[in-house]
């Protein structure tokens, strides 16, 4: 009896994320907003629930919580997930709610100098993964992900797989980042004959690879560049295994590099990626160029950086400078 008993919800909502093969990050996002979607209804069952329970609860985080849209986004999409994958139940008459605003914000640009500055208070390996930011165009999560086969230092050029919409694509690598790279590969080297040596066998892996690779874990090309000093425990198989550095050590670098610099915008890690597109095309690149090294699927997308190039009022001269 107990062998055929029904998982809970939230075991049923990973089990459905994980065969679909969505990220960890996915997986955790998803299942925080079911559990908050239950405890504002009182512990009742989704199932007992429909389209007008889903806009009060969207209604609560618009007004109450005062989210961002994104945020609210973020919560309608495992709503929908949870209804359609998990419960099989059709939710597309969801009452009218009210929207989070979705203020219009230009991102944030750094100057050459200003990187320039920021490069000399950073230590690998964060200053490669900087590095790549900025001069690749990566995302931090991207620039965790690497692995040793995305890695081409004869052509010049990084593989950057399941990306954003799960979409793989090419992009530069600069000569800058060439030496600190190479440390973090030797590095890699020397964790993995340790590994081998005291039989630790796992690299994490997404579902649909760890089937088809499953001896993954003991060849060099499938472990990540940016590799952790530490082991540590898989949370999805509970396998011993190297995963690569913590996210949070590189928003730290960041901070501390930004702050020792003098500089008074806010920089997150996010910044140099929107200062790569920019400085691109304020050096004379086409727009499509840019897009297909951004990974973005639509134009419009990358548009946003014609907006902050020369600065100053759409590079426009003051008539004041002019006396």
């Amino acid at each position: 009896m107990e062998a055929n008993k029904r998982p809970k919800l939230l075991d049923q909502v990973k089990q459905k994320i994980r065969f679909l093969h969505y990220s960890l990050h996915t997986e955790k996002s998803y299942v925080h907003w079911v559990r908050r979607f239950i405890l504002f209804h009182n512990k009742r069952h989704p199932k007992e629930m429909a389209g007008e329970e889903v806009a009060s609860f969207l209604n609560y985080l618009a007004n109450k919580e005062d989210v961002s849209a994104s945020t609210q986004n973020q919560a309608l999409a495992a709503l929908v997930f949870l209804y359609k994958q998990v419960l099989d139940v059709d939710i597309s008459e969801i009452p009218e709610f009210s929207y989070a605003r979705k203020p219009k914000r230009l991102p944030v640009v750094l100057t050459q100098s200003e990187v320039k500055r920021i490069f000399e208070f950073l230590n690998e390996p964060h200053r490669c993964m900087v590095g790549l930011m900025y001069g690749s165009g990566l995302r931090l999560n991207e620039c965790l992900g690497l692995r040793m086969l995305d890695v081409d230092i004869e052509r010049r050029e990084i593989t950057v797989r399941r990306g954003k919409g799960n979409k793989d694509r090419r992009t530069l690598l600069p000569e800058f980042v060439l030496p600190g790279l190479k440390l973090s590969i030797d590095k890699v080297v020397q964790f993995h004959q340790i590994d081998q040596a005291d039989g630790i066998r796992h690299v994490h892996m997404p579902d649909a690879l760890a089937k088809k690779y499953p001896n993954a874990g003991k060849q060099l090309k499938w472990q990540y560049v940016f590799a952790s000093h530490k082991t540590s425990v898989d949370p999805i198989t509970g396998n011993t295994g190297r995963h690569h550095i913590h996210s949070k050590s590189v928003s730290r670098a960041i901070s501390n590099a930004v702050r020792k610099a003098n500089i008074m915008k806010h920089v997150t890690a996010h910044v140099f990626r929107h200062s790569f597109a920019t400085h691109l095309l304020e050096n004379g690149y086409d727009i499509r160029t840019v897009q297909e090294l951004m990974g973005h699927s639509n134009v419009n997308t990358t548009m946003i950086y014609t907006h902050v190039l020369n600065k100053g009022g759409h590079g426009i001269r003051s008539p004041l400078d002019s006396l």
